[in-house]
């Protein structure tokens, strides 16, 4: 179970090993050498799913912080400072809410986002319907709906196709200056080419709850930019994690010791989720 470099190295130097199946502690795998366990025949199993509540929470946080003014009143108290008028108040009501992946994080974004009475539209790799979204586009053919969308939200796995996705190319087609919502994997974004395109209007604000490099260097102009709000890609975290981890972990076990198959969660190694 888990992540150990160390430790997968050495049981690749063996000249033959019984290493059958890993259990990952996290969602996004992209850390875990996937062609060699590919060619070895080993399954990996990651936790789909069970990010989805807490990460659309954070998610909604980082919204309402930046268009409800409470980013701009937290910095004010800092100063005991009163400035009712030191913030653009928006409501989500009737605003286009674009959500870059159409999984259990995506789909819970979309159900938040409805429920504030958004317009919710998914992007996926295909266009293909999905649950929660009033309709969806291709990554690849992204038309008006997705590009004026006032909030954007990333919450793609890090493969070959996503990495570097949003970066100058991408802002430069945005004609609502939206609000950017990163919760992915940090190198899906080009950082230097959102912070021109925040320096440059075509991005109004962002939230980001994961960067690239991580941790994110302290000299990073994205920590002394007003309009961003950082947290150290803890968006997945709570309280029962490990609990819920392991109850995938028992489930997939169960049914490995009976067939050499699991029941959730398998990852598939050319897709790389």
């Amino acid at each position: 179970m888990g992540s150990a470099p160390g430790v997968l190295e050495r049981i690749f130097s063996l000249p033959s090993s019984n290493l059958k199946w890993i259990q990952a502690f996290s969602a996004g795998v992209d850390y875990y050498p996937l062609e060699q366990l590919a060619k070895r025949k080993i399954l990996l199993s990651n936790v789909s799913g069970i990010h989805a509540e807490p990460i659309a929470e954070t998610v909604f946080g980082l919204i309402l912080g930046q268009l409800r003014g409470i980013k701009t009143a937290v910095e004010n108290q800092q100063h005991s400072s009163w400035k009712p008028d030191s913030s653009h108040y928006t409501v989500l009501s009737d605003k286009k809410l674009a959500v870059f992946g159409t999984g259990h994080i995506g789909t819970r974004v979309a159900e938040l986002g409805r429920a504030f009475k958004m317009e919710t539209i998914g992007v996926n790799h295909s266009g293909h319907p999905a649950t929660g979204f009033e309709r969806t586009e291709a990554i690849n053919e992204l038309g008006p709906a997705v590009l004026n969308a006032d909030v954007i939200v990333d919450t793609l796995p890090l493969t070959r196709k996503t990495r570097s996705l949003f970066d100058s190319v991408f802002f430069v087609k945005l004609t609502a200056a939206p609000l950017f919502i990163s919760i992915g994997r940090g190198p899906s974004v080009v950082t230097e080419d959102l912070i021109k395109a925040l320096n440059d209007g075509q991005v109004d604000a962002a939230g980001l709850d994961v960067t690239d490099p991580e941790p994110l260097p302290s000299d990073s102009p994205l920590w002394h930019m007003k309009n961003v709000t950082i947290t150290p890609h803890v968006s997945g975290l709570y309280q029962e994690y490990v609990r819920d981890v392991v109850h995938i972990f028992k489930e997939n076990l169960c049914q490995y010791k009976k067939d050499g198959t699991l029941t959730r969660n398998e990852v598939d190694m050319k897709k790389g989720y």
